[in-house]
């Protein structure tokens, strides 16, 4: 059985104990077979090291164009940034990364950012023919200076996939791959 203990429940972590296989908390001691550690998450260092984060150790940007609202004439994307529903991955980062080199684009021609649209796909292979995947579009509104998901865009691979269907979805996660370096590093 996998339990998930979040911070709030166990409190301050005193120490971790590998050779015990313990965790120890000012709230409770954990015995386990395996244990997943997994540190409070922030903007990187080099981000914190910049000025960039907030309090919270984010970066707040601009969601139309991804420049630091710390920072003037710096963009920020991917993890470090507060792009509101976006999942923190790599193909969202690719995808905030072409709407900020839109909007520079747009800057130096002395034009408008353009109203951004983004994408999130992310497949996993659990087997040599059994993959899944989950993907979505999202779109920003300026009303609420949010990103949001793009109603009926996306999907998740269906938990009644046939064999077939899951072998593709292996194949489409190649494919995938392929072209995300292709696109990234040419």
């Amino acid at each position: 059985m996998i339990e998930w203990i979040p911070v709030a429940k166990a409190h301050k972590l005193n120490k971790i104990d590998a050779g015990a296989m313990m965790v120890e908390t000012d709230f409770v001691d954990l015995k386990a077979d395996v244990i997943n550690y997994i540190p409070a998450q922030t903007a990187g260092k080099i981000a914190l090291d910049a000025g960039l984060a907030n309090a919270k150790g984010w970066c707040p940007v601009d969601k139309v164009t991804f420049e630091s609202k710390q920072v003037p004439g710096v963009h920020v994307l991917g993890d470090s940034s507060v792009a509101s529903k976006m999942p923190k991955s790599g193909y969202a980062a690719n995808s905030q990364g072409k709407v900020a080199a839109a909007a520079i684009w747009s800057m130096f021609a002395g034009a408008k950012a353009p109203t951004p649209s983004y994408v999130n796909t992310c497949y996993s292979i659990a087997g040599e023919d059994y993959g899944f995947s989950v993907a979505a579009v999202y779109r920003y509104n300026a009303k609420g200076d949010v990103i949001g998901g793009v109603k009926g865009a996306g999907g998740l691979t269906p938990m009644d996939a046939s064999a077939e269907d899951l072998k593709r979805e292996v194949m489409y996660a190649y494919s995938w791959y392929d072209n995300i370096v292709r696109d990234i590093w040419g």
